[in-house]
């Protein structure tokens, strides 16, 4: 056996130990941690709505959409609440659920309950998102979305013949209980206070006569108010030449001026109110002296304006305004095409300041250069501005004077009154300019209310605003779209529309907004339009003047009736 060397042996246990403790040193050290990633920012890469992708306004969304966000990467859920918000149009903050998908890079909001119809609604999601790894949001992002409308009927679905006494009814309380309390006149709308118009009065004159054939007062209670109006008209009202002034105070009798130098006659708003008068006058026929009282009243009033005065000399063609303070300056010559045909009318027709043919040829039909006779939307438009202008054009007129059968050498009136509004409803049914809620339904384009103002819309200024008056006064020419549109605003609309005094002046369902205003020279077409479409009643008792008569024959009109 071999023999270790001492110093070996002594050394041994030496060794030993430091290999255990070189062994023990190894186990024990920990790993040095690698630095934790640097936080990646992130953007939203989509977004759908019901399954459409990327629009910044989404229309007809229904009630009860599903909204979902798609992240470039993860968010952090934890921070979804504080860069959440949700909205409707005023202000007021939606209850939602959210749930996740992809490693939480997708987001799915929906509403807690179902949303209000017709309302506009915000989504925004800010910079307070934080990313899962703490990276920051860089694109702080809106969506919009206007929910559907609620196509449910709001009213019990009656017959179209009660529902037409219906709207006639309800409509024509504007007129009754809404009359100035002293001069009976109609006021110029529902916030007018004092201010009553002239031309809107002649339309309530109108209406009350329709209030009589239809049952809704009797004819002793209009006749009462027909006296009423005409003693303040006769005796109190201030007058220009014989001409009335748009606005009046209904009390006082004074002119309320329309514009600065509009504070005098206004030849156009007084033809309507003698429209009216002539109306009244034929119906109320009676041999008793309260009816002969009143026709009397109505011959002095009417007779007393001096239309040919307003020729401003021996021009030939009428002016529209005249002031006591400004004289001749607002310079409005009365051309045609548009809703001024019964001014001429009525001129000709005046039996103490008649007019010749020559006023209506060279300063209504300016010769011939009223005509139009271009084709929209397959439709020959006889006379006036492209695509006819706003509504009114073809029914204010035309709401004494019968159209039907109607020519003279510049157009056939019944294909003018007929068309226009053919056209005006294929516009609004093609809508180019793709507004929320135009249909074949919804249609009508006219002078209205629109939200903070007033405008006159037509094809050529189409700001996404209906008005009711313009499609059911087109009643008696478009029938079936009139019918179509009317059903919509009463039954689908009427929680929004139908209201005190029938439907409110307009409403836009592209940009939500409502009215709550009604305009005596928008209510009064659709009661008159309305009658005329039934019975012909207002067609029929106006017509039936023998100075009408004559004077249309004189300017060159031909029509069965005359």
């Amino acid at each position: 056996m071999k023999k270790l060397n001492p110093i070996k042996w002594f050394l041994l246990p030496l060794l030993l130990f430091v290999m255990v403790a070189d062994s023990c040193s190894k186990k024990s050290s920990t790993p040095v941690p690698p630095p934790p990633p640097t936080p990646v920012n992130f953007s939203v890469s989509s977004w759908w709505l019901n399954g459409n992708l990327n629009q910044s306004l989404y229309y007809d969304a229904g009630n009860n959409p599903i909204v979902k966000f798609q992240f470039s990467s993860a968010i952090n859920r934890s921070t979804v609440a504080s860069a959440l918000s949700f909205i409707d149009n005023t202000g007021t903050a939606v209850g939602y659920s959210v749930t996740y998908e992809k490693a939480d890079s997708v987001l799915l909001l929906q509403p807690s309950a179902t949303l209000k119809p017709i309302t506009k609604y915000t989504i925004a999601v800010s910079d307070q998102l934080k990313g899962k790894d703490g990276g920051s949001f860089l694109t702080p992002s809106t969506l919009r979305f206007l929910t559907s409308i609620d196509s449910t009927n709001k009213f019990p679905v009656i017959s179209d013949d009660s529902l037409l006494t219906v709207v006639e009814k309800q409509t024509f309380t504007y007129f009754w209980d809404f009359g100035h309390p002293v001069s009976g006149l109609a006021r110029e709308r529902n916030s007018s206070g004092e201010t009553v118009t002239s031309g809107g009065s002649g339309f309530g004159v109108m209406a009350i006569v329709t209030g009589v054939h239809r049952n809704f007062i009797t004819r002793a209670q209009a006749l009462t108010r027909l006296q009423t109006i005409t003693g303040f008209l006769k005796n109190t009202a201030k007058t220009f030449h014989g001409a009335f002034p748009h606005w009046l105070n209904g009390t006082t009798g004074a002119a309320i001026p329309f514009s600065t130098k509009d504070d005098g006659a206004d030849l156009v708003e007084t033809s309507y109110l003698v429209m009216g008068l002539l109306t009244a006058r034929q119906y109320f026929n009676g041999a008793d002296p309260a009816e002969t009282a009143l026709r009397a009243d109505i011959n002095a009033i009417i007779n007393k304006v001096e239309w040919s005065w307003f020729r401003k000399g021996a021009e030939n063609v009428l002016y529209w305004h005249w002031s006591p303070n400004y004289n001749w300056d607002m310079n409005m010559p009365i051309k045609g095409w548009n809703e001024c045909l019964i001014t001429y009318v009525l001129a000709a027709s005046s039996t103490s300041f008649n007019i010749p043919k020559v006023v209506y040829d060279n300063g209504w039909a300016q010769n011939g250069a009223m005509k139009n006779n271009n084709v929209y939307y397959g439709y020959n438009l006889p006379l006036g501005p492209a695509y006819g202008g706003p509504l009114f054009m073809s029914q204010y007129s035309f709401l004494g004077i019968n159209p039907n059968g109607l020519t003279d050498v510049y157009a056939n009136y019944q294909q003018q009154a007929t068309n226009h509004s053919k056209i005006n409803y294929e516009y609004t049914r093609a809508n180019p300019k793709k507004y929320f809620g135009y249909s074949s339904s919804c249609w009508g384009l006219t002078a209205s209310d629109i939200p903070n103002g007033y405008t006159a819309s037509s094809p050529t200024n189409d700001i996404g605003v209906i008005a009711p008056t313009a499609a059911l006064s087109a009643m008696p020419f478009v029938p079936a779209e009139s019918m179509q549109a009317l059903k919509f605003f009463y039954y689908t609309m009427g929680d929004k529309l139908w209201k005190q005094y029938g439907f409110v002046d307009a409403f836009s369902l592209d940009n939500p907004w409502f009215a709550d205003s009604f305009l005596a020279i928008d209510q009064g077409p659709i009661i008159i339009m309305i009658e005329n479409y039934r019975s012909g009643l207002l067609w029929n008792l106006f017509t039936s003047c023998p100075e009408v008569k004559t004077g249309m024959l004189s300017l060159g009109f031909a029509a069965p009736y005359l």
